[in-house]
């Protein structure tokens, strides 16, 4: 992805557009559209978090001069409002058709681009960064006026647009990192002012024009295996046609796996059968394999659930390996012998998506750091060559399920995209080493935030952030529920480790489905102080229970105390909701709540109203549990008007639009 918009450069931009900007007149003497109320249905849409109540909830959106909003002669010109994780659709900004810069990076905004189309006058575009779906609309062609055009990182699919070329004035064009195929249009002639493109990492087939090869370099369509032309791209006479070279994925049965929803992935399973030198005899080999194994691929996705309860056969096998620093397998890139093909081809780390960026050697000469052990393996921090970083999940007790069964099971956990789940990127598989690859988060878990360094110099985790938190991963978990409705499929591992905090402060809950690989029996007994009471006897996991540990995970952020990890019933001193109970039994009481918290003034209510949803999560009897969907539309409706300690934005930490002062600090108060 290229370098994003500096607050400088869009200060530059502004001027330069006002100086050869005129006022805007309506057709046939029309009223001026209403753009402060395009922009409140905007923030009702898509402002999940309230970031943008502080001053758009009053006035007029150039008099009152908005956040994020420039106007020119009472028109609006200017949007910029990037990375504050806003969420949903941008139909309503298709009223704004005097906007001349619009910058939307690094959010999550979803949905078809369409609607800016309207929006004639624009002449930057920044939106790279979003989940936008669907195809680049001809409709682009409209934006006469264009001269900057990032769309990167999203999930765009389609052929790129030959309209684009009607742009006669961009200089920038930045496509990376879609779901794009097709052939790449040659747009040398019609757009000569172009400076910057990039539409790497796509699906990109056919012969690449060597004008655009020549005067944008290598680097600009990389990663897109079916691209041939000129070295160092495979010579076009070795690949017989685009459409053979893209079908390299080998499907699961649909009739054997749950159904996921159309839209929750738009670039799925995409494993591509050569790598970006050409196509190698190994890579036809498994293209034939993998046509033939998808005929025989009616293994039932139950199989890959109890597939588990096999593992007291291998308990010895379960502790293979030591944990090395740089080395996550002791077998290497080899095979297995596991009954199925030992071609080396099928060793290799498999990526759920369509941008596979590096091979499993690259990830074993990583540089690697220990974050973590838990109950289902343990976890590094691995910094590839190229400098990215990613999550390294090295499962343990997961040894007996065969090739089929974990390949099929991890289609089914790849599916699962929602901006609250952490997504599974890629997964190798042997015999004795199975290897998970996610999206690294920098800001940790929910529980080291709330139970790290409680010392001085802590910076406590506020109230608005919990209350952010905790809705962040009600919405992950409700997804699972509802994606997997009908085949019942729980989570199976909530716990507040399992919460982690991305780059921008939001919650995802990351491990769903792993507890499913591993005898029942066995997961739940390491559930500790997250387990539901019935499962003390059934020793199942189950959506039900979900909610109960979820309703245990909201005990711990009211509380900052951490639930048994031994999962004793009997200990009421260790058990959290046991406690909870018997403190509160007569009437709410202070004593239940974390002593940061009440630091701050005047959110009793919503602490209190937080402690009723966690107790009816924590219900003795699963039926009357409520279901995660409920779980979400309760947190949402406990209302934070504004921060407990009101501080500047300025003052803030980066992990929360409201973290509070240090321990040191907040003895002032």
């Amino acid at each position: 992805m290229g370098s994003l918009p500096s607050p400088l450069t869009i200060f530059i931009s502004i001027a330069t557009l006002l100086l050869f900007s005129s006022p805007c007149k309506s057709a046939y003497g029309a009223p001026m559209p209403n753009e402060t109320d395009a922009l409140t249905r905007f923030r009702l849409q898509t402002d999940a978090h309230g970031i943008l109540s502080g001053n758009w909830t009053s006035g007029d959106a150039c008099s009152a001069s908005w956040r994020g909003v420039g106007c020119i002669n009472g028109r609006v010109t200017l949007l910029s409002l990037p990375s504050l994780d806003l969420r949903g659709p941008i139909d309503t900004l298709s009223g704004l058709d005097d906007l001349r810069i619009l910058d939307l990076h690094s959010n999550r905004l979803n949905g078809s681009i369409l609607p800016l189309a309207n929006c004639t006058n624009l002449k930057l575009l920044y939106l790279s960064g979003n989940d936008f779906s669907g195809e680049i609309p001809g409709e682009i062609a409209s934006l006469k006026h264009l001269l900057r055009l990032d769309i990167s990182d999203n999930n765009l699919k389609g052929v790129i647009p030959v309209e684009i070329s009607q742009l006669t004035h961009l200089m920038t064009i930045r496509l990376q990192d879609n779901v794009l195929s097709g052939q790449v249009p040659d747009f040398s002639a019609e757009l000569p002012d172009l400076k910057d493109l990039n539409f790497s990492n796509n699906l990109l087939t056919g012969k690449l024009p060597n004008e655009l090869q020549k005067r944008f370099g290598d680097k600009s369509f990389a990663g897109n295996a079916a691209l041939c032309g000129s070295s160092p791209f495979p010579d076009c006479s070795l690949i017989s046609s685009p459409t053979a070279s893209a079908q390299t994925v080998v499907p699961s049965n649909p009739s054997s796996l749950p159904t996921t929803t159309a839209a929750a992935s738009p670039a799925l399973k995409q494993r591509k059968g050569w790598s970006h030198k050409g196509l190698g005899t190994g890579a036809i080999v498994a293209i034939v394999l993998g046509n033939v194994v998808a005929l025989l691929l009616v293994v039932s996705f139950v199989v890959a659930y109890y597939c588990g309860r096999y593992v007291e056969h291998s308990e010895a096998n379960s502790k293979a390996g030591s944990d090395k620093g740089r080395n996550y397998s002791s077998h290497g890139g080899g095979g297995d012998s596991d009954g199925t093909s030992g071609n080396s081809d099928r060793s290799k780390l498999v990526f759920i998506e369509k941008r596979t960026r590096f091979e499993l050697e690259d990830l074993l000469r990583a540089s690697a750091e220990l974050l973590g052990k838990g109950n289902l393996g343990t976890v590094y921090k691995a910094v590839l060559e190229d400098g990215s970083t990613v999550a390294v999940k090295r499962l343990k007790d997961a040894n007996p399920c065969a090739r089929r069964e974990f390949e099929q099971y991890m289609d089914v956990i790849g599916k699962l995209r929602h901006p609250n789940i952490v997504p599974l990127r890629a997964y190798y598989y042997a015999k004795e080493e199975k290897l998970l690859v996610y999206d690294y988060l920098p800001n940790g878990s929910l529980h080291s935030l709330l139970h790290g360094n409680r010392g001085p110099g802590r910076v406590p985790l506020d109230w608005t952030t919990r209350i952010s938190l905790a809705l962040g991963a009600a919405r992950g978990l409700a997804q699972v529920h509802e994606e997997y409705n009908m085949s019942k499929i729980p989570h199976g591992n909530v716990k507040s480790s399992n919460v982690l905090v991305d780059k921008n402060g939001v919650a995802c809950i990351s491990d769903f489905g792993l507890a499913l690989l591993l005898n029942p029996i066995h997961v739940t007994a390491r559930l500790g102080g997250y387990r539901a009471p019935e499962q003390v006897e059934t020793k199942k996991l189950s959506q039900k229970a979900d909610v109960y540990s979820f309703g245990v995970l909201l005990l711990e952020l009211l509380t900052a105390r951490p639930p048994s990890q031994s999962g004793h019933q009997d200990d009421m001193a260790m058990d959290l909701p046991k406690w909870v109970r018997s403190v509160v039994r007569d009437e709410w009481t202070a004593e239940v709540f974390d002593p940061e918290l009440l630091r701050y003034k005047n959110i009793e209510e919503e602490m209190v109203a937080m402690l009723q949803v966690a107790m009816a999560c924590v219900t003795q009897q699963p039926d009357k549990r409520p279901n995660m969907l409920e779980v979400v539309k309760m947190i949402q409706d406990i209302r934070v008007e504004q921060s407990p300690l009101g501080e500047d934005l300025e003052s803030r930490s980066s992990l929360s639009p409201s973290l509070a002062a240090t321990d040191d600090a907040m003895t002032n108060f």
